[in-house]
C-alpha cells in the first residue's frame, strides 16, 4: 500500500501572488506539503481584476493543495503573528521584488536568527543582484530578454512569445526544485538556507543547444517556425485534411521514411543524403514531403509512421488533447468537488510517484482556513477573536465554508 505523500509533515507559508509563486507552492502542496496562503484581509483575491466571490481559471490554475489565511503582515500585530508562525515551519515563499521582505523584518537573516532551519525562497523578474534587481518582471518581458522569442515563430512573423506563461511556470518548477535540494541539504546540516530564482534564469537555464549554438559559432540562432534547427525532417508537415508533426531522428529512419511515404528516391537525393544538407534544403525536403503526403488524411500517416518505429502525432487543441484516451489512462485530467463551483476540472500530477504519491486538494476559498491554521500553530480562540476585532485577520470560520 502507498505510504503518505512525500513532503508529508513540512509546512509552508505562502506570500505569492500572480503564478510562478503559486505554481511552486501548488507543486510542494501538491505532493503533501502543508502550504498555508497568507492572503489579505481587504481587497481579496484581485490581482487578475476585481473579486466576485468566485474563483477565476487564473487562481484555480496554481492554488490548489493550500489552505487560505486572511492576514495583514502589514499591521504591527500581522507581521508579529506571521514571525510566529515563521518559528514553527519550514519553508516561506514570496515573490516580491529584492528587498521587500528585508524591509518588512521578515528577511532571511531575521527569520534564521529565529529559527536556523527555516528554508526561504524568493522569485523575482530578475535576481537579487545585478542592474536590473529593481525592475518589475512579468512573463512577455522576461520571454522578450530571455533569448527564447528571438528563436521562436519564422522569419516572417518575427519574434513570437510561447503561448503559455512560460517564464512563470518553469521559475515556479525551479523554485520548488530548490526547496527541495534545500531541504535534502537540512538533513546533512539541520540548517535551513535562502534559495532564489528568477523568470530571465528560468528560461536562459534551459536554451539548451540555442546557446550552444552560440557558443559554438558566435552567431544568434535564428527562428525555425515549425521545424527543428538541428534535424530535418523534424517538425511539422501537411497531410490530405491537417497538419501533424514527424521527427526522422537518425540516418536508418530516415531512409525507412522514404520508403514508408512512397518516396524512396529521396533517400539518394545528392540535396538531401546527409543531415547538414537536409536542413540546410529544409524548404524543398518539406515540399516534397508534403506532396506525399497529401495523398491520405493525417490519422493514416501518424499509424503508420509509428508501426514503422518513426515518431509521428497530431497537433491537438486543448480540447482535442484532454479528450485524448493517453490524457486519461495517465490521469491528467481531474474533476473534483468544489463548494462554490459545484465541480471543478484540474490538470493531473506530472510526476508520479509509486510508493509516496501526491495527492490533490481543492484550491481553497478566500480566508477559508483561517483559524484551523491559527489554532494548529497553537494561537488559542481569544487571540483569534481578538486579532480579528483588530482586522489583523479574516476569513470568518463560520462562513468560509458556506
Amino acid at each position: 500500500m502507498a505510504g503518505d505523500a512525500p513532503l508529508s509533515g513540512i509546512k509552508v507559508l505562502d506570500l505569492t501572488r500572480y503564478l510562478a509563486g503559486p505554481f511552486c507552492t501548488q507543486i510542494l502542496g501538491d505532493y503533501g506539503a502543508e502550504v498555508v496562503k497568507i492572503e489579505p484581509v481587504e481587497g481579496g483575491r484581485s490581482e487578475m481584476g476585481k473579486y466576485s466571490g468566485r474563483d477565476s481559471y487564473f487562481f484555480l490554475s496554481a492554488n490548489r493543495s493550500k489552505k487560505s489565511l486572511q492576514l495583514d503582515i502589514k499591521k504591527p500585530d500581522g507581521r508579529e503573528l506571521l514571525l510566529r508562525m515563521a518559528d514553527a515551519c519550514d519553508v516561506i515563499v514570496d515573490n516580491f521584488r529584492p528587498g521587500v521582505m528585508e524591509a518588512m523584518g521578515l528577511g532571511h537573516e531575521a527569520l534564521a536568527v529565529r529559527n536556523p532551519r527555516i528554508i526561504t525562497c524568493n522569485i523575482s523578474g530578475f535576481g537579487s543582484s545585478g542592474p536590473l534587481r529593481d525592475h518589475p518582471g512579468f512573463d512577455q518581458i522576461a520571454q522578450g530578454m530571455s533569448g527564447l522569442m528571438s528563436v521562436t515563430g519564422t522569419e516572417e512573423s518575427g519574434p513570437t512569445r510561447v503561448g503559455i506563461a512560460i517564464c512563470d511556470l518553469l521559475a515556479g518548477i525551479f523554485a520548488a526544485q530548490g526547496i527541495l535540494l534545500a531541504l535534502q541539504a537540512r538533513h546533512r546540516t539541520g540548517k535551513g538556507q535562502r534559495v532564489e530564482t528568477s523568470l530571465l534564469e528560468s528560461i536562459v537555464g534551459i536554451l539548451s543547444w540555442s546557446a550552444g549554438i552560440y557558443f559554438e559559432t558566435g552567431k544568434s540562432p535564428r527562428p525555425q517556425g515549425n521545424h527543428h534547427p538541428l534535424s530535418a525532417p523534424h517538425g511539422v508537415f501537411h497531410a490530405s485534411d491537417r497538419p501533424f508533426n514527424i521527427a526522422v531522428g537518425n540516418e536508418a529512419m530516415w531512409r525507412k521514411f522514404t520508403r514508408v511515404i512512397g518516396t524512396p528516391g529521396l533517400a539518394d537525393d545528392e540535396r538531401f543524403t546527409t543531415v547538414t544538407l537536409r536542413v540546410r534544403n529544409r524548404a524543398a525536403l518539406s515540399a516534397e514531403i508534403d506532396r506525399a503526403l497529401a495523398s491520405h488524411p493525417a490519422a493514416y500517416w501518424i499509424e503508420l509512421l509509428n508501426h514503422e518505429g518513426i515518431p509521428s502525432g497530431p497537433i491537438l487543441t486543448v480540447e482535442e488533447m484532454f479528450q485524448h484516451p493517453q490524457i486519461a489512462a495517465r490521469e491528467m485530467l481531474l474533476r473534483m468537488a468544489h463548494p462554490v463551483l459545484g465541480t471543478y476540472l484540474t490538470t493531473g500530477l506530472a510526476a508520479k510517484l509509486a510508493e509516496t504519491p501526491g495527492r490533490i486538494s481543492r484550491p481553497p476559498l478566500l480566508g477559508e482556513h483561517t483559524d484551523e491554521v491559527l489554532g494548529e500553530y497553537g494561537i488559542d480562540p481569544k487571540e483569534i477573536a481578538r486579532l480579528r476585532a483588530a482586522g489583523v485577520i479574516g476569513g470568518q470560520k463560520e462562513t468560509a465554508r458556506a
